[in-house]
């Protein structure tokens, strides 16, 4: 039989880059997306009813949930000022709950079969948080630390936990609006996101982020941060390296921010 993955938030980008992958590598892949259309299941992780429903409907189809990739989720940009407090919520809610939500559900069967495998798609931005991007930032430190924990609760029955930590990649995300814009920040906003764009410009499609959750899900016993693209790789390095002062100043002038 073939192993059953659940991906969500596979409707673009590195979403539907991982449903291919899995699909390419045998699995039978069930993705999401919140408007379902084609082969997609509708499943909005902002809600509990939504998670439940798309989560018994995988099993009464496949009869089982091998893998679920947690990839649902979207980008709010601007200053911590910026931001109302609404929209702060919402980017926790779709970005972090929605992760929390999602393991809940899975959770009982994985530990009733004794085996399966949760890997989250974490951010660069969970390790070394960029400015202006205050409440993503958040949403994926969040992420990090409820990984790490779950993946010691869950070991003994048997369930793999991994995350999946990308640098700039080209993709949908970036297209999200920004939250309000006040005058007072404009200039460096306006840097630090351009900065960011460049990034973007130069950075490899989602099928590197796909390549690398097929290693995870075809490994054993997988790490549990798995970085991708070089900026990943080296600037939690530096983070680590470098004393918290000299790390802050390289920040801010990549971003073109003032001393």
């Amino acid at each position: 039989m073939d192993n059953v993955a659940l991906v969500t938030g596979a409707s673009s980008g590195i979403g539907q880059a991982i449903a291919r992958r899995l699909a390419a590598d045998g699995l039978r892949v069930f993705g999401t997306a919140r408007a379902a259309k084609g082969d997609l299941l509708s499943l909005d992780v902002t809600r509990d009813e939504s998670v439940a429903g798309c989560v018994a409907d995988v099993l009464a189809r496949a009869g089982r949930i091998d893998v679920l990739v947690n990839n649902a989720g979207y980008l709010l940009a601007g200053g911590v000022e910026e931001a109302t407090l609404a929209e702060a919520r919402a980017q926790l809610e779709t970005n972090f709950f929605g992760v929390v939500r999602m393991i809940q559900a899975v959770l009982p069967h994985m530990r009733e079969r004794g085996a399966g495998k949760i890997v989250t798609i974490s951010s660069l931005a969970g390790l070394v948080p960029v400015p202006f991007w205050a409440y993503y930032n958040a949403s994926k430190f969040a992420v990090e630390g409820l990984c790490e924990t779950l993946r010691h609760e869950v070991k003994p029955f048997g369930i793999r936990v991994a995350m999946v930590e990308p640098g700039a990649i080209k993709t949908p995300l970036y297209a999200t609006p920004h939250a309000r814009e006040l005058p007072e920040y404009a200039k460096w906003r306006e840097a630090g996101l351009a900065a960011m764009a460049e990034f973007e410009r130069k950075a490899p499609g989602p099928e590197v982020v796909a390549a690398c959750v097929s290693k995870v899900v075809r490994a054993a016993k997988p790490k549990l941060r798995n970085r991708v693209t070089r900026e990943a790789t080296m600037f939690s390095f530096l983070r680590w390296l470098l004393p918290a002062g000299a790390f802050e100043a390289g920040v801010r002038r990549g971003f073109k921010l003032p001393d």
